[in-house]
């Protein structure tokens, strides 16, 4: 039997290949970071950043699935952009969004600090003057942005940094065993994070700068395999 083959203009492929990815549940990446995502029994996810998220998407009418994944992949995955999924909690800068979408904000930091050894000289100065120290070392994770402030400075001023893959409670964890002098985190996860990495981390200090300005703002980071359309409907709902 002969086949025939039918020629769909280019932009019914485009439209088709828009209702499939409106068709396909929506793919929400995470990893867990008390108080921003918190993975409860049911296996949703509430937080500072994963509620206001999953209102809004239901608010729009906008199916998805929670997914557990370290953040280097996330942002691997994102960049790639061959499915429909987002990133939860992500800042937004020009370097991401020459691959990805951003969603309205969810949430915005408090201040960002640092976490160092008890006792050591930081305490009470700017962070300007401290990452000056002479050897100072500063851990980082890697692809990671600590804010516009932070991210200018240790720019400029170039002090040695360290950089890892490993998740927040791991990084505690090589400060407190001397690998490096300091790292930074969110306030809203400092507590939680020396409650995670254990006893070994008890002689650590909570380092707040004079200079820090207000933290940034977090959104959903999506691939550019989510249509355009889905972006706006999320946004009216993060904005009623």
């Amino acid at each position: 039997m002969a086949v025939r083959l039918v020629r769909m203009p280019w932009l019914g492929l485009l439209l088709l290949a828009a209702q499939v990815a409106a068709a396909q549940p929506l793919t929400v990446y995470y990893n867990e970071r008390p108080p921003y995502a918190v993975t409860q029994p049911d296996g949703q996810v509430h937080g500072l950043t994963a509620t206001p998220a999953a209102q809004a998407l239901r608010s729009a009418g906008i199916e998805f699935r929670w997914t557990a994944l370290p953040a280097t992949r996330q942002i691997a995955t994102i960049r790639d952009g061959r499915e429909p999924a987002c990133a939860l909690g992500w800042f937004r800068n020009p370097g991401r969004e020459a691959f990805a979408r951003f969603s309205k904000p969810l949430y915005q930091d408090r201040p960002t600090v640092a976490l160092a050894a008890a006792g050591s000289a930081f305490a009470g100065r700017r962070l300007s003057e401290v990452l000056a120290t002479p050897a100072l070392v500063v851990l980082v994770k890697d692809h990671f942005s600590y804010g516009s402030y932070v991210d200018a400075l240790l720019a400029r001023i170039k002090p040695i940094v360290m950089s890892t893959t490993v998740e927040n409670v791991q990084m505690v964890q090589m400060i407190a065993r001397g690998r490096a002098d300091l790292m930074f985190t969110a306030e809203e996860e400092a507590a939680s994070l020396l409650d995670q990495a254990g006893p070994e981390v008890r002689h650590l200090q909570v380092l707040r700068f004079p200079d820090m300005p207000p933290g940034e703002r977090r959104h959903l980071m999506c691939s550019r395999a989510v249509p355009a359309q889905l972006m706006q409907r999320l946004d009216e709902a993060l904005h009623e």
